[in-house]
């Protein structure tokens, strides 16, 4: 039974854990504290993902190894080197093939719909972070050390899932109370499923056609904030929604005591323009089609509804 490494425990790294186990795999999730799902088939290991000696070893004898860490949002700069740089040296040293969970950040403003053929031209620290990730991995790749690729989706949609949408929008919506968010809430805007970043990860880790290059998680066509709300309060039977332009001054104050918000001051040409994501690549590719929408609001207004024990 072929071991597969998934690193990171979170919507992602939980959801590649269940459908792998779910087609007979097995597979060895890595997190610090060794949370994860608890389920047949699901070794989950406490270790620290950074030390490439350890990652190596817990990785001995694997396929794949999945990056699907989420480091805290304002920690991205001191986490993510350490955690990637780790990552290459396990593949390296393993022959397990690398896939990696990847977003939009990289391409920084785009006029158009985002492909996989642009260029990474990062204007914020974040996206030259996940740049730089992924050019380290590709240039092992082209040197022969590693086999890689990396799939990128847009904002989340699914249970546990941590977006400014699912954090500032849903609960205040299914509350019956107006939403305010640091966004045009009548931008166009890609939201992808994080079931189908699953399914992507999976696919292209078993496929050595798809190692070299990066892949568009299968998004469905794009909706405004406003239009996703509505639709959330539809579902969900809450009032309409009633969705406002959060003032940037706003945003800026609230970062001076938030983390969180601070980050989110460079990266608002992504919630204040059309944020579109041209997936065609990897349906044409995998034959893989995006999950309707209302799957995933279903999950998060669950989610927001159910106490946490």
């Amino acid at each position: 039974m072929p071991l597969h490494i998934v690193i990171g425990a979170g919507p992602v790294g939980s959801a590649v854990a269940r459908l792998l186990t779910g087609r007979g795999e097995r597979v060895r999730l890595i997190t610090r504290s060794g949370s994860g799902p608890v389920q047949d088939g699901i070794e989950r290991i406490a270790a620290d993902a950074t030390d490439a000696t350890a990652l190596a070893e817990h990785a001995r004898g694997a396929v794949a190894l999945y990056n699907c860490a989420g480091p805290a949002y304002h920690r991205w700069a001191t986490d993510w080197p350490p955690l990637g740089a780790a990552a290459i040296g396990a593949a390296e040293s393993t022959g397990a093939v690398l896939v990696s969970t990847g977003n939009l950040y990289g391409y920084g403003p785009v006029d158009g719909a985002m492909t996989e053929q642009l260029p990474l031209r990062p204007t914020s620290v974040k996206g030259r972070i996940r740049a730089d990730l992924w050019t380290a991995a590709l240039a092992a790749h082209e040197a022969g050390r590693i086999r890689t690729t990396e799939v990128r989706g847009s904002d989340y949609l699914g249970a546990d899932t941590t977006t400014p949408f699912s954090v500032l929008v849903l609960p205040k919506v299914l509350a019956g109370r107006a939403a305010s968010i640091p966004a045009d809430p009548d931008a166009p805007h890609s939201w992808t499923q994080v079931s189908d970043v699953a399914k992507l990860l999976v696919t292209v880790a078993a496929d050595e056609n798809a190692w070299g290059r990066p892949w568009h998680v299968p998004t469905a066509p794009p909706l405004s904030v406003r239009a996703l709300a509505e639709r959330a309060a539809e579902l969900a039977g809450a009032p309409r929604a009633r969705v406002r332009a959060m003032p940037g001054f706003l945003l800026r104050l609230a970062g001076l005591a938030d983390p969180a918000a601070r980050e989110m001051i460079e990266i608002q040409y992504q919630l204040r323009e059309p944020f579109v994501l041209d997936s065609s690549a990897a349906t044409n590719a995998f034959g893989l089609e995006p999950s309707p929408i209302d799957a995933g609001l279903r999950e998060m207004i669950t989610g927001v509804r159910t106490p946490v024990s």
